[in-house]
C-alpha cells in the first residue's frame, strides 16, 4: 500500500488524491449522460457540491455510529477534521441528498436525473475505493489463504491488528476487498452506461436505470460485507449490510412503480 506520496517536502494522501480522481472521473460521465439525453446542466458544478456533501455525511456518519459516538463527543474537532474515519452509507445519503437538490434547482425530471446520475455514481464509487486500498485504512475483509489475499502492515490501519483478532498469524493475507468492490462497481457502471443507450433508443419507462443502480449496488455491497471484519448490528448483519438491503428494496419498488406508471400511461394512449 502507498498511504502517502511524496513529492520533495509534501506528503499527498493517496485516499485524497483518489477521492478527487473519482469526483473528476464521475462529472466527466455526468456531463457525457447530460448531453445523450439533452439535459441542460453543469454536471462539474453538481459533482463538486455533492462530493462535499458525501465527505461531510461519511465522516459524520462514522463518528455518529454506536462506537464511535463516545469519542467523538470527547475530541469533536480533532476527529472531525481526521483524515480517518469514513461510512460508505452516510456518504451516499450525504451526496445523494445534494444530488437531489441540485437536481431539483436545475429543473430537471427527477427520474431522468436519476437515471444520468446512476452511471458516475457507480464508477464515481468503485475509482474512490482505490483510495481506500492504497491507504491501507481498515477497508479489507478477513484472512484468507486464496493467492490473491494481501497483507497491509503499515497501513492506517494495520491487518496485524484483525490478523490476531481472528486467531490468525499476525502476518496472515486478508482479503482486498477494496479492489473486489472496485471491479464490481465499474462492471456495474459499464452496465448501467449501455443500459441508458438501450432506453434511450427505444421508448421505455424512465427510471429503470436508477432501479438497477439501487439493486446491483445493494447486491454487490452486501456480497462484499460477508468477508468483511465489520461488527453485526443487527440480526447479524452489519450496518452496511442493513443499507443494502434497504436499496435492494427500494429498488425493486420503485421499479414496480415505474413499471405500473409505463404501462398505465400506455394503455391510455391506445
Amino acid at each position: 500500500m502507498i498511504p502517502y506520496l511524496h513529492l520533495g517536502p509534501l506528503s499527498l494522501p493517496t485516499f485524497g488524491l483518489m477521492v478527487a480522481l473519482a469526483l473528476i472521473s464521475a462529472a466527466y460521465i455526468l456531463q457525457a449522460d447530460f448531453d445523450r439525453r439533452g439535459m441542460k446542466a453543469d454536471a462539474f458544478f453538481m459533482i463538486t457540491v455533492a462530493g462535499l456533501a458525501g465527505i461531510l455525511g461519511a465522516k459524520l456518519y462514522h463518528l455518529l455510529e454506536p462506537e464511535n459516538r463516545g469519542l467523538f463527543f470527547d475530541q469533536p474537532w480533532d476527529l472531525l477534521f481526521s483524515r480517518y474515519g469514513f461510512a460508505w452509507f452516510g456518504g451516499f445519503l450525504g451526496g445523494f441528498g445534494a444530488m437531489l437538490l441540485l437536481g431539483w434547482r436545475a429543473k430537471l425530471p427527477l427520474l431522468q436525473f436519476l437515471d444520468a446520475c446512476s452511471p458516475a455514481a457507480a464508477f464515481g464509487y468503485g475509482i474512490g475505493r482505490i483510495g481506500c486500498f492504497l491507504s491501507g485504512d481498515g477497508d479489507y475483509g478477513k484472512p484468507t489463504l486464496l493467492p490473491w489475499g494481501m497483507s497491509f502492515p503499515n497501513g492506517t490501519v494495520p491487518t496485524t491488528e484483525s490478523c490476531v483478532l481472528w486467531g490468525a498469524p499476525a502476518d496472515c493475507r486478508v482479503h482486498p476487498a477494496p479492489l473486489y468492490e472496485f471491479i464490481l462497481w465499474c462492471a456495474i457502471g459499464t452496465l448501467l452506461w449501455h443500459l441508458g443507450k438501450k432506453v434511450l433508443q427505444s421508448p421505455k419507462a424512465n427510471g429503470l436505470i436508477f432501479c438497477a443502480y439501487l439493486i446491483l449496488t445493494g447486491t454487490a455491497r452486501f456480497l462484499v460485507e460477508i468477508i468483511r471484519i465489520n461488527p453485526p448490528w443487527i440480526f447479524g448483519m452489519s450496518n452496511a449490510q442493513v443499507a443494502s438491503l434497504a436499496s435492494i428494496f427500494a429498488g425493486a419498488v420503485l421499479l414496480l412503480y415505474v413499471k405500473r406508471e409505463k404501462r398505465l400511461k400506455t394503455e391510455s394512449s391506445k
